[in-house]
């Protein structure tokens, strides 16, 4: 699933209108691998879907 950031800008870890890859959902929640290379949970309402294409197991 691909989803794009739609909270302020953090240039530490995620930018506005960047479009970001889902490697795993979790409770609801977003994990993805942010601008610092870590992989961190975020809850959806910070993102806007681009594709949601399923998760590849």
């Amino acid at each position: 699933m691909k989803i794009k950031f739609i909270g302020v800008s953090d240039p530490v870890y995620m930018i506005n209108g960047k479009t970001y890859d889902v490697i795993s959902i979790e409770n609801g929640w977003y994990r993805i691998i942010d601008e610092e290379g870590e992989d961190y949970l975020y809850p959806p309402e910070l993102f806007e879907i681009v594709s949601d294409e399923t998760i590849d197991d």
